[in-house]
Order: C-alpha cells, then sequence, then structure tokens
C-alpha cells in the first residue's frame, strides 16, 4: 500500500543539513547499530524544524514499519536526553523511497497489520503508519514537476515499468557521484566507481551520457573475455569457474545497472 504524493515543493534544498544517519540500539543488554539511507534536517537559524529520513528499497520489505519505527525512535529518545530536554521539540519524518519497477509495493503500510493481537488488547496498541512512495508508478505528469536530479532517476524507472528500456535524458545532473552510486545500489552494477571516475574525466554530466559510458564498459569486458577464453582451454573446471566468477555475462550484454 503507497502514500498518494502530491508534488509540491515545501523545503529549500538549502535548509538541509546532513546529519549522521546511524544510530544505536540495546537488545537484551547488547548495543546494537542501524543506519539510515539518508538523515537530513530541516534547519531554520539554529533551531531543526524536522528530521527527515529517506530509505531507498528495490524490493518490498513486509516489516519496513518496525524498521522505520526503530529508526524514528532513536531520534525521539535523543530529543529526551539530558542535553536536549528543554530545547525545541522537532518531529521525525521518514520517507520510504520505493525503487521497483517489476512489481508494486503491496504490503501494509501499518505496524498493526504486522501483528497478532487479541482483540481484547488492541485499543491499548498503538498504530505506527510509515509512507511508501512508489517511484516508477508515478504519473508521468508528476514525474515532470520534480525539479531536482530526483526527476531523472524517476524517469528512469517510469521508462523501465512501462517499456522495459530507457533512452537516456540528456539533462544535466548535479549531483553526479551520487546519482551513479543510488543507481548502482537500485542494480547491483559493479565498479560504479570506475564509471565515475571516467565521467568526471570527460565531463559526462546527464543519464545518456553515463549509460553510453557503461555500455562502453561492457563491450570492452566482452571483448576481453572472448580473448580469454582461447587461452583458458587448459585450466580445470574449478579453475575456469574462478575466472568466471566475477563475469555476469546476462547481466553484461542486458547492460541493466
Amino acid at each position: 500500500m503507497c502514500c498518494y504524493l502530491t508534488v509540491k515543493r515545501i523545503v529549500d534544498e538549502d535548509a538541509l543539513i546532513d546529519t549522521p544517519a546511524d544510530s544505536a540500539l540495546k537488545i537484551d543488554g547488547e548495543i546494537h547499530s542501524q543506519d539510515r539511507d539518508v538523515a537530513k534536517y530541516w534547519k531554520n537559524s539554529q533551531i531543526n524544524i524536522a528530521l527527515f529520513g529517506l530509505e531507498n528499497q528495490t524490493v518490498p520489505d513486509k516489516l519496513m514499519p518496525m524498521r522505520v519505527i526503530g529508526y524514528d525512535g532513536a531520534e525521539y529518545k535523543k530529543q529526551v536526553l539530558e542535553e536536549n530536554r528543554y530545547k525545541k521539540k522537532y518531529p521525525v519524518i521518514t520517507l520510504v523511497l520505493y525503487m521497483g519497477y517489476d512489481r508494486n509495493w503491496k504490503y501494509s503500510n501499518s505496524l498493526l497489520d504486522l501483528l497478532e493481537v487479541d482483540e481484547n488488547l488492541k485499543p491499548y496498541v498503538s498504530d505506527y503508519k510509515i509512507n511508501v512512495f512508489e517511484i516508477a508508478f508515478l504519473d508521468r505528469e508528476k514525474i515532470e514537476l520534480f525539479k531536482s536530479d530526483f526527476r531523472m532517476l524517476a524517469d528512469y524507472l517510469y521508462q523501465m515499468r512501462t517499456n522495459n528500456s530507457y533512452k537516456g535524458d540528456e539533462s544535466n545532473i548535479k549531483h553526479v557521484d551520487e546519482i551513479l552510486m543510488l543507481m548502482s545500489a537500485m542494480s547491483g552494477f559493479k565498479n560504479v566507481e570506475n564509471i565515475i571516475k571516467v565521467a568526471h574525466e570527460r565531463k559526462v554530466c546527464n543519464m545518456k551520457g553515463f549509460f553510453e559510458l557503461a555500455e562502453e564498459r561492457v563491450l570492452k569486458r566482452v571483448l576481453s573475455w572472448e580473448e580469454r577464453k582461447g587461452e583458458k582451454k587448459d585450466l580445470s573446471w574449478e579453475e575456469q569457474k574462478e575466472e568466471k566468477k566475477d563475469f555476469n555475462w546476462e547481466g553484461q550484454k542486458g547492460l541493466i545497472w
């Protein structure tokens, strides 16, 4: 179940301040770390107006409400520490950005739906609902309303869902490294650091150029593999498997990030 998305500028980018995305959770006497994908404070002067947390999901997670309540609870806990006790309190808002395009997010966004609760206890159990946005399933009109680099990412997901292919956008991207790293995380594409390096060297700063660089790299790997195959005939089966383990033919020839 996803949230209805209304695209409206509320927060200016310059008012968002990076903050550490990790927090600690004590369970049964042991300290466990938990990490958000992105965390930013929305500030007015030195006052926190809100904390925004972003969770990027490439596959649906049924337990997402439990994960989110852990992240949000850690930030609220921070606000009751002695050094923060008398400071102004602010809300914690987590947005789950679902980046999958082959299926909808069909799980509930409600904590109560995950729990087996006796009917007599239900009036006393607090619910906790999360905000899930299915980016690939947004209408084209909503995608065009985005003004940041996020529009290119949303456009990629939309095209993959509707056409199962992608025609690269030539609009300039401001945050090249971040977009490429996110694309890599979404698809499992390896060695994205090399593509980032070449992109900076050649001053490539749009999605069309990124995919051309990736295709160029894939072709080089395919040709190199074909050339090496003849030299590996005398290797044992186990040795050949070791040689090929870092080369996923289907993934390479398909050029899917």
